[in-house]
């Protein structure tokens, strides 16, 4: 499986919450090479905590396979997992993780904390950070560039 093929769809998935003007993290979850699920952030879009691209995926992905168990799926995503789409990965059962950018505020697979590795879990997915760094990180910054742009200018 191409790495980078994969993060460029969840690219793809981020710009689309840009366009809505969410924060701009896509993902997707491929079973066999092939995309079974794709999402992006939308918790401003439906005042959901929880509606990150990653526990938008996991949703869609379950309902396809219909079962919980996500272990023969790769998950790509943009932005490094925060504690809660790391928990939801590791109790899916995900096999791989994929992910873009590192996340210094919130990152739990290799920035913060290194949930992945914690040896009293029962799951530890395969996973790899900083594939497309610079196009998923840029994304980002552009993003909260323009957020504080408008800002100022309502002030």
């Amino acid at each position: 499986m191409n790495d980078d093929k994969m993060m460029k769809e969840a690219i793809k998935q981020a710009l689309k919450a840009k366009e809505i003007d969410e924060v701009p993290i896509g993902c997707v979850i491929v079973k066999d090479g092939k995309i079974i699920s794709r999402a992006y952030n939308k918790r401003e879009k439906m005042n959901q905590s929880i509606a990150h691209a990653e526990i938008l995926a996991i949703q869609k992905a379950c309902r396809k396979l219909d079962s919980w168990r996500l272990d023969e799926c790769d998950l790509f995503v943009t932005l490094e997992p925060c504690p809660m789409c790391a928990g939801a990965i590791i109790q899916s059962r995900i096999k791989r993780v994929v992910f873009g950018a590192y996340d210094s505020k919130g990152g739990s697979v290799e920035t913060c904390t290194k949930l992945f590795d914690v040896k009293e879990y029962n799951h530890h997915p395969e996973y790899i950070g900083g594939i497309l760094e610079p196009q998923c990180s840029q994304l980002l910054k552009d993003f909260f560039k323009e957020k504080r742009k408008k800002s100022k200018q309502i002030k």
